[in-house]
């Protein structure tokens, strides 16, 4: 039903199945099934203490009783966390479907959707890499199209940007594909 991984020595990473959760506990709706499902990976993730998860002004999740940073995703029938203990952090993970395709020039400029060429599993994968970026950052009023970039991408790393009129940050990302799903998740800031 979940399962927790050790990425590094300042990242732990958490994924569940809702399908299995939700035949636990049936009757509840998706938004009830995911808030559940947060709670108990929650409580895995942080046994010694009940984690208290809240959220700022900005709807960004952080924990009132630990250290560190934290990045919540749900698509459909999954859910992940990501707990950074030194950095910011964000993580997505969707579910690839052709519905993407029409959205493409909402969210990637025009070098973007060139090297996406209209495939569905690329331009899910970087949709996710720019909701992984947006989560980093952390603040509203950020444009997918022109703060958000996607410089690199490899079998299974992807180097991104912020552009900001405060500067600009870039990224190493990691990627997954997990059945019909694609996670994408903040490994650390390039200086």
């Amino acid at each position: 039903m979940f399962s927790i991984r050790q990425i590094n020595p300042s990242i732990r990473l958490a994924l569940m199945d809702l399908k299995a959760l939700s035949e636990r506990n049936q009757g509840l709706k998706q938004r009830e099934l995911e808030k559940k499902g947060t709670e108990l990976l929650l409580a895995e993730l942080f046994k010694e203490n009940k984690a208290d998860l809240r959220y700022d002004a900005n709807s960004k999740p952080y924990l009132a009783n630990y250290p560190g940073h934290i990045s919540i995703s749900h698509s459909h029938d999954r859910l992940a966390i990501i707990h950074n203990l030194r950095a910011k952090t964000g993580i997505d993970i969707e579910l690839i479907r052709d519905k993407v395709k029409a959205i493409q020039n909402k969210f990637l400029n025009e070098q973007e959707q060139q090297q996406a060429n209209n495939d569905t599993e690329t331009l899910v994968c970087f949709w996710a890499i720019k909701e992984t970026l947006y989560k980093i950052y952390g603040l509203k009023g950020i444009d997918f199209k022109k703060n958000l970039f996607i410089e690199r991408v490899d079998a299974e790393r992807v180097l991104g940007r912020i552009e900001t009129k405060e500067g600009s940050n870039r990224f190493s990302l990691i990627k997954e594909k997990t059945d019909d799903y694609i996670l994408v998740y903040a490994e650390e800031e390039i200086r």
